[in-house]
């Protein structure tokens, strides 16, 4: 994707952003015209404890061009009360996959890539120059930082050691002497700075989002590099965490990157039989994008899947709704089969961690969902691959011990998870939020949606039913004829007593009956608890058409219930309040489109049949056509955001990159 001259201005710049990411759950971000506009923007956030304790390390470099004395900045930044328009200078943009700025000064060409090393603290700048008739001099400055990237550092004097062997420096800031860090030029020569302070830089986004916007960074020093009349020339920067960057030549680390990435489209298959050649680069696009989630936990040996960037770490749920697209559609099941063993590692008391804590590493269990998602990935990775060893082997015994928590009854973490009399699960309470809608403005769970709610009854019939047939395929006749009576009791309750006749849908929880997208999960599933050739279930796609559905994804509750919400906006309680309560989810389309399908293969007659596929194809083109335009004109740079305002013109809010939005566009589009 390239952004040209025209699309080059400060209005548009500023909205939009690119990430890359380093496969351990690292990244590199900014916009396209280099404003950092985020506390979360920067050219190096590091995880010291990967993937967690991510620290910005290197903000952005500071470039200018002096030419017969005449100064030339081509950085841009912007202060409380000023803007520096290095971005005038600026003739393109393009992400293909890497990052690149091109700039025209004079008669001046700088064309500056960036790229991340995998699995290394690693980031290299190639700049590719073509000067003129005059004589110019290229100045670099890094700006350096060290702090927690959820943090800031306001009014800091940095405490700065640094020491320099011809242009390698190595830097200690505020005495972290565990984590120094390294940097280097291909050419030129370097320049100590002393007690050089970037005072105040102003994060836009981050004042949107009601925190304090200012920041300083450190000015360690600056690289200075002659520049000969009609010459080209190539330069290399890197910034790492590793000690040994002498030798790296940042054209072969891209040229790495490059071919690493076309290797995971190739493997896939997915773009050999297609001829449109739009549909063919939006998935090549969507597949590079699946990449940047991967990232490898060294304390397990295992890979994991990071939910978002710039701040989500590895989620037990969103890996798990995310699962299929990103690694199953691509043909990746080596590091499928990592994830699975990632999400049964720590399994406790029966509930798979939704995530691990971003300081030490310690597993989280608030959650009742991300259990019971297992058992339908569980049955698409089989499909997929037809692993039975693994599954029989490493897999089984976790599923049966979480059923049979659920059954005993889970407390831990005020989940408060049981099967009750009528073989519906409850779980939660008023004060805790452990289904996928879970936020909290300050203490208060804004969606507790504690007691028996219908996704996790259906994801329950659909766990015991899945259950049913492994053990049947592995011998274990007994425990299916066990599972398959305590599913079918799930079942009559559920079907007594979830269906809204006077609404013609299904009650979100038992008692609750605000239309919400969850109750597609009776019908999406492997095993849907609704018949999908009933009247209930063309009832509910009826509802979720009329009420949820948008271009975008489904809303999160249908306007004009109590508390809806339709733009996410304002500061932290503001955004936190709606962002279930109305506003528009991807990766909800996902289920939708599974109803769908369903639905079809469940029709009696081909006129039924036709009359869904048709459905579906439309759904299937309008959704293309929403995203090839999304990733190339609004948000992040070829990737998709976690949610969206609820109005037109549909605003991308949250996440700029979302594992599992990703994950089920791409689905979809297949």
């Amino acid at each position: 994707m390239k952004y040209t001259k025209e699309d080059i201005n400060l209005e548009n710049g500023i909205k939009r952003e690119w990430v890359i990411a380093n496969g351990i759950g690292g990244f590199a971000s900014s916009t396209i015209i280099g404003i950092n506009t985020r506390k979360y923007h920067g050219l190096l956030i590091a995880p010291l404890t990967p993937p967690a304790r991510r620290y910005l390390i290197l903000s952005k470099v500071d470039e200018s061009i002096q030419i017969e004395g005449k100064d030339y900045p081509i950085y841009s930044n912007i202060g409380e009360n000023y803007i520096s328009k290095g971005y005038t200078y600026q003739t393109s943009f393009e992400k293909n996959p890497i990052p690149t700025y091109t700039y025209k000064i004079e008669d001046i060409k700088i064309t500056k890539s960036i790229c991340l090393e995998n699995g290394k603290n690693t980031v290299g700048i190639l700049y590719q120059i073509k000067t003129g008739k005059k004589p110019a001099k290229l100045t670099l400055a890094p700006l350096m930082n060290f702090r927690d990237f959820h943090t800031m550092n306001t009014n800091h004097q940095y405490n700065l050691r640094q020491n320099y062997k011809g242009t390698k420096v190595k830097i200690i800031l505020d005495n972290m002497i565990q984590f120094p860090i390294y940097m280097n030029l291909s050419e030129g020569k370097y320049i100590e700075h002393y007690n050089d302070t970037f005072k105040n830089m102003f994060y836009i986004e981050e004042q949107k989002r009601g925190f304090y916007p200012e920041e300083d960074h450190s000015v360690v020093g600056r690289y200075e590099i002659d520049l000969k009349p009609n010459e080209t020339k190539e330069i290399s920067f890197v910034c790492s965490l590793e000690e040994n960057i002498d030798e790296i030549n940042v054209k072969e680390l891209i040229k790495e990157e490059k071919k690493r990435l076309q290797t995971i489209i190739k493997q896939s298959k997915l773009t050999e039989k297609i001829q449109d050649e739009n549909k063919k680069e939006l998935i090549k696009t969507l597949i590079i994008a699946t990449d940047s989630f991967m990232a490898y936990r060294p304390s397990f040996r295992l890979h994991t899947i990071i939910a978002g960037y710039p701040w989500f770490l590895d989620w037990g749920r969103d890996s798990l709704i995310a699962f299929e697209g990103l690694l199953l559609k691509t043909k990746r099941y080596e590091l499928a089969k990592e994830v699975l063993q990632t999400m049964v590692r720590d399994i406790k008391y029966g509930l798979v961690p939704n995530g691990y804590s971003g300081f030490d590493n310690r597993p989280l269990y608030n959650s009742v969902d991300a259990s019971l998602l297992l058992f339908e990935q569980i049955k698409k990775y089989l499909d997929y691959t037809k692993d039975d060893e693994f599954i029989k082997e490493q897999i089984l015994d976790k599923l049966e011990t979480i059923i049979e928590n659920y059954i005993k009854g889970i407390d831990i973490d005020n989940n408060n998870i049981y099967l009750d009399t009528d073989n519906l699960i409850v779980s939660g309470t008023n004060e805790t939020q452990n289904t996928w809608m879970d936020a909290k403005a300050g203490n208060h769970a804004v969606t507790p949606r504690n007691g028996k709610a219908v996704e996790i009854n259906s994801m329950w019939y659909n766990s015991l039913k899945i259950l049913e047939s492994l053990c049947k395929k592995y011998g274990k006749k007994a425990k299916a004829k066990k599972y398959a009576e305590l599913a079918q009791k799930t079942k009559e309750s559920f079907d007594s007593k979830f269906y809204n006749t006077r609404r013609k849908c299904l009650y979100d929880v038992l008692g609750d009956s605000k239309i919400r997208p969850n109750q597609l999960f009776s019908i999406s599933l492997t095993y849907p608890i609704i018949d999908p050739n009933s009247k209930q279930a063309q009832n509910i796609i009826n509802i979720v058409e009329k009420k949820l559905l948008t271009p975008y994804g489904l809303k999160s509750l249908a306007k004009g219930e109590p508390g809806y919400t339709e733009k996410y906006e304002g500061d932290e309680y503001k955004r936190d309040s709606s962002y279930h309560q109305g506003i528009t989810w991807p990766w909800l389309l996902g289920l939708y489109y599974d109803s769908l399908q369903n639905m079809k293969n469940a029709a009696k007659t081909k006129k039924k049949k036709d009359e869904i596929e048709e459905k579906i194809q439309k759904f299937k083109e309008k959704t293309q056509k929403t995203f090839e335009k999304e990733i190339k004109e609004r948000g992040c740079v070829g990737s998709i955001s976690e949610i969206y305002d609820s109005i037109k013109p549909y605003e991308p809010r949250g996440t700029i990159a979302q594992a599992w939005s990703i994950s089920e566009i791409l689905r979809i589009i297949i």
